[in-house]
């Protein structure tokens, strides 16, 4: 991987990490891990019984991630696509999508509010179908309902791979931010005590994770918006090719 996709791939990466510790994601993993492995709360905290329950859960996991990383990477692929039939148009594109990442970021720092982006396109499972196939299918009714909480950064990645030169990058971009998404989770359903012990700690600094994560958007979009990112990734592109 050259030092251009590195840098991509971090932001990537971050915007998954930043996704996950969202006040629409962080305070329902508990939740979700109760949900899809079909193990009651007392369980997964019970030390004598966490051993029975171990490879269920690693399973569980590994599927409801791959269920919503399969639907964000065809997003990806998706945007890469759009991007490429639009080539003519990637100007203008990467002007209108600063701008709105711009305007995400201020949504999500709290500073106003935008009422048509709080509407939540949110889907329901009341009860989760059987076996392992249920953990796949949650992960994808997962993705396909996030909350505006998580919308703006997955949007911001979604942006940033239709301006993209290679039908690849979008797969790239959004299976790197699967991975900033799916690993914390994956590491909380194994250390579940641990998590719900983080997680008290977090929460209290809640405000301060969205105000970071809009300004995080806000950055971004100004460096899209400007055509630096293009700058920054030739400058990386130079030293890897004196």
């Amino acid at each position: 991987m050259n030092p251009q996709q590195d840098v991509s791939t971090l932001i990537a990466f971050t915007a998954g990490l930043l996704s996950f510790v969202s006040p629409c994601v962080l305070p329902l993993v508990p939740s979700y891990i109760t949900y899809i492995t079909g193990v009651s709360f007392q369980d997964l905290t019970d030390e004598k019984a966490k051993s029975k329950i171990r490879w269920a859960t690693i399973l569980h996991s590994i599927l409801f991630i791959t269920g919503f990383s399969t639907v964000f990477i065809l997003m990806g692929a998706s945007a890469s696509y759009l991007g490429q039939v639009l080539i003519e148009y990637q100007t203008w594109i990467m002007k209108i999508g600063g701008v709105l990442i711009i305007i995400l970021g201020i949504q999500f720092t709290g500073i106003i509010n935008i009422p048509f982006l709080q509407m939540e396109r949110r889907f329901e499972m009341r009860k989760k179908p059987l076996g392992y196939l249920g953990s796949f299918l949650v992960g994808l009714v997962f993705a396909a309902g996030w909350t505006p909480c998580i919308g703006p950064i997955l949007s911001t990645i979604l942006i940033y791979a239709s301006t993209a030169k290679n039908f690849t990058t979008g797969i790239l971009l959004l299976g790197v931010y699967s991975l900033g998404l799916g690993i914390p989770f994956f590491l909380s359903s194994l250390a579940f005590n641990s998590f719900l012990s983080a997680f008290d700690k977090i929460k209290r600094y809640m405000r301060w994770v969205t105000l970071i994560s809009g300004i995080f958007l806000i950055a971004i979009g100004i460096l899209i918006l400007t055509d630096t990112f293009r700058e920054i990734n030739a400058f990386f592109n130079k030293l890897a090719n004196p």
